[in-house]
Formats: structure tokens, C-alpha cells, sequence
């Protein structure tokens, strides 16, 4: 769909579309972070132990995993601007709820709540991005998903900070979980100035819609390029409704799978979700571990702005390779630490060395190859089918890390580094590169 339009240039009706999807990423990263400055205060408030505290926090997660689970429905019916609408309203609901609930089923549910928007945010936001974006900087705007994302993760951690050194007592968790609603009211008011996807408007036969919302994101020749989205859904009408798990969509699943499996057993969310716990078990005290997050997330912040500058300069591809190699090593840096009892000084500079690799690797790259590798006629329903696999799989770690660190926190960060390694030679020999090509051309060469 981009090479035609202005290839580089971003508009304000574009850069408008894009910061408001994105702002439902910051809202997801503060929401499936916040929880870290919590768990402490919630462990004492419901008498959790390392199994209830494991299913308070993975709670949103698993809402995550239904909400990714139904999501090509909205995505289909209402269009991705639409459903980011419903998405917001979510936000606002988990958020109230968290903050005034009084009984741990009422709690969860609220946390379950978060967790629908935030499984729904993170297929409607990057799908609706690449498709508003010319091919040229499709990755950096998508991407831009991602930074909110690690913005909203920053967010939390700050606000946590800041809550802690109110020393607000028993109503200090309450605050840290309830000040969410504010960007999710923000969000949702800036849905309603955004544009619908011209690829959905096509596709529902909306062609004078669809001309004024191409021109309205700068692309030049808007008849042209609604020919172009025609005759690729024209291709694709005979393979439209085909399921996701049909043979001729194997490789890209696959892949999609397999990218997801490698993101969390890099142990990321393990360390974002636990990460005053992990301070604490090296002897931070609970304000100082909240300072120190505060140090990984701008590490997080900035490499992410790295992997931004680069993924469409150096591709997809490489950006994995090199971030493989350096969470391998930080991880095991980190797991020697816990093994051996020894050089605890070290542990900030290796957090945060990893948190880096991982930004501008990994983190980058995952939304922004999942919105691109799957075709046009199956591409809400891979997304979402991907989307689910990775929450699965993040609500499991998040469920079993407090048990895995109890038994051995070392051994756990060994098994990450593990994981890291057989990474980096799956993606060199199985995943190809997807930089510079319209969202019509990468499906043929991903199968």
C-alpha cells in the first residue's frame, strides 16, 4: 500500500492516527506494569501467597489471552478504529475497579477487565497502524506502539515511585492502580478526531469513504491505491474465511509462534511484572527497588528509541540476531549473580543492560512483524491467533515465576539465557525479512 503514497512524509492527520492507537499501548504498558509496585501492599492487604500472589498478577493476563482470543471478531465487524473504542472504555472501568475494590474476586475481576482492553489494544492498535502507513516508515510507526508501550511501563513505575514517597498507608495501592483512569479517559477522547482504516473501508465496499481517508493520511494517488487493496482482496477472495490453520498459511504462523514463544522465554515480562521482587531478593529495600525500576524503564525508554531508529534501516531480522546475543549474556550474567551470592552491585548494570537488548530488539520488532507477516484475507484472525498464543504464554510465566524463584531464582534466569541461545539460530535460518515491502508483497515471501 506505500510505495506509491508520500514515502516519507508523515502528515498531521497520520502522526494524529498514530499517536492515538498508540496511546492505548501506554495504557497497556502502564497497566500490566503497575502491578510491580503492588504486589507487596496487595500480599499483606489479602493474605497472598506465593500461589494467589502468581494469579493476582497474571489475572489482567489471562483477560489478556480472552481478549486476543475474540478479537478478529471486532476487528472484522467494527473495524480497528472502532474496537479501540471499546477498548478505551475498558481501560476506565479496570482502572476505578482496581483502585476501590475491597474483596480479592472483586479485584480480579476488575484485573481481568484490563486485561480484555489489554489483549484487544494489542491487535487493534498495530493493525491499525500498518494499515494507515506508507511501506517506507511502517516500521517506525508501528514501532511507535511499542514505545508507548515501554512509555506506559516507565509511567507506572514513576507513578509508583512517586506514590511511595507520599507514604499514603493502606491507601497507597489503591492510588498506584486508580490513577490508570486518567490516561484511559484521555484515550478514549482521542479516538472520536481519527480516521478508519482505508484497507477496512475497501473492504466493506466504503470506496468515496475510503478515497477521503487515503487523502487524509497524505497518499497521492488515492484511486490507485484503492485499485491496488481491490485487486489483492480480488486475489484473495477465493482463500477469504480459509482458517488460519490451513497449510498454505503454515510458514507465517509458524514464524508467528515461534516469535512469540522466544518473546516471553526471554523472561522479560518475568523481570517487568516481579522486578521489585527481584531488587528485593538482592537486598534493595522496597523504596530503593521502586528507584531502581524507575533506571530500567528509561533503559527500556531509550533502546527502544535505538530499535526505532533502526528497524527500517538495518530490518527486522538483524535487530532479533544481535538482541538474541546480548539477553543470552546479560541473563546469564544475572542468573550467576543469584547461583553464586556474589556481586550484587552488579545486578542494576545487567537489568539494565538486558532491558536494552531486549527494547531494541525484540521489543521493537514483535508488533511490528506480526501486523506484517500474515495475508491480507487472514490477517485480523493470524494476528489475533498470534496475539493469543503470546499472552498464553506471558500469563503462564507471570503465573509460575513466584514459584520458580522461590525454588531458585538463578536457575530461572539460566533457563531464560537458554531459551535466548536457540533463538538467535532459529531466527537465522527460519525468519525472513519483511523492511521496505507493502503489506500485498511480505505474505508470499513469508510461506
Amino acid at each position: 500500500m506505500g510505495s506509491r503514497a508520500k514515502s516519507s512524509h508523515i502528515g498531521f492527520a497520520l502522526a494524529l492516527s498514530t499517536a492515538a492507537a498508540a496511546l492505548g499501548g501506554l495504557l497497556f504498558g502502564f497497566d500490566t506494569a503497575v502491578i510491580a509496585g503492588t504486589t507487596q501492599a496487595l500480599t499483606r492487604y489479602f493474605h497472598l501467597t506465593s500461589v494467589t500472589l502468581g494469579a493476582t498478577v497474571s489475572c489482567a493476563l489471562w483477560g489478556t489471552v480472552a481478549g486476543c482470543s475474540v478479537a478478529a471478531y471486532p476487528a472484522e465487524r467494527l473495524g480497528c478504529r472502532d474496537s479501540l473504542r471499546i477498548v478505551g472504555l475498558l481501560y476506565i472501568v479496570s482502572a476505578l475497579g482496581c483502585s476501590l475494590s475491597h474483596d480479592w474476586y472483586v479485584f480480579m475481576l476488575f484485573r481481568f477487565i484490563g486485561g480484555l482492553a489489554i489483549g484487544g489494544c494489542s491487535i487493534f492498535a498495530p493493525m491499525y497502524i500498518a494499515e494507515t502507513s506508507p511501506a517506507a516508515i511502517r516500521g517506525k510507526l508501528v514501532a511507535c506502539f511499542q514505545l508507548s508501550i515501554v512509555i506506559g511501563i516507565l509511567a507506572a513505575y514513576s507513578s509508583n515511585f512517586a506514590i511511595d514517597l507520599m507514604h499514603l498507608g493502606s491507601f497507597e495501592w489503591r492510588a498506584q492502580l486508580g490513577v490508570a483512569a486518567i490516561p484511559s479517559l484521555l484515550f478514549f477522547v482521542a479516538l472520536a478526531f481519527i480516521q478508519r482504516s482505508p484497507r477496512w473501508l475497501v473492504k466493506k465496499n466504503r470506496i468515496t469513504e475510503a478515497q477521503r481517508s487515503l487523502k487524509t493520511f497524505g497518499f497521492a494517488d488515492s484511486a490507485t491505491e484503492i485499485r491496488r487493496i481491490q485487486e489483492s482482496l480480488q486475489l484473495d477472495s477465493a482463500k477469504r474465511g480459509a482458517s488460519i490453520l490451513a497449510p498454505a498459511y503454515r510458514r507465517p504462523l509458524l514464524i508467528a509462534l515461534a516469535l512469540g514463544l522466544f518473546n516471553q522465554l526471554s523472561g522479560i515480562n518475568a523481570v517487568l511484572y516481579y522486578i521489585n521482587d527481584i531488587f528485593a531478593q538482592a537486598g534493595f529495600a522496597s523504596i530503593s527497588a521502586s528507584g531502581q525500576s524507575i533506571l530500567v524503564g528509561i533503559s527500556n525508554l531509550l533502546f527502544t528509541f535505538i530499535g526505532m531508529a533502526l528497524i527500517d534501516h538495518v530490518g527486522r531480522k538483524p535487530l532479533l540476531l544481535v538482541g538474541a546475543l546480548g539477553m543470552a549474556s546479560t541473563l546469564g550474567g544475572i542468573a550467576a549473580i543469584f547461583l553464586n551470592g556474589h556481586h550484587q552491585a552488579l545486578l542494576l548494570p545487567l537489568v539494565i543492560a538486558y532491558t536494552g537488548f531486549f527494547a531494541a530488539s525484540q521489543g521493537t520488532v514483535v508488533w511490528v512483524y506480526l501486523s506484517e507477516i500474515f495475508p491480507n484475507e487472514v490477517r485480523s484472525s493470524g494476528q489475533s491467533f498470534a496475539s493469543f498464543w503470546l499472552w498464553l504464554l506471558t500469563a503462564i510465566i507471570a503465573s509460575v515465576y513466584p514459584t520458580m524463584a522461590a525454588a531458585s531464582s538463578g536457575f530461572s534466569f539460566l533457563f531464560f539465557c537458554a531459551a535466548m541461545i536457540v533463538q538467535f539460530f532459529v531466527v537465522l535460518a527460519f525468519f525472513p525479512e519483511t523492511k521496505g515491502r507493502s503489506l500485498e508483497e511480505i505474505p508470499a515471501g513469508a510461506r
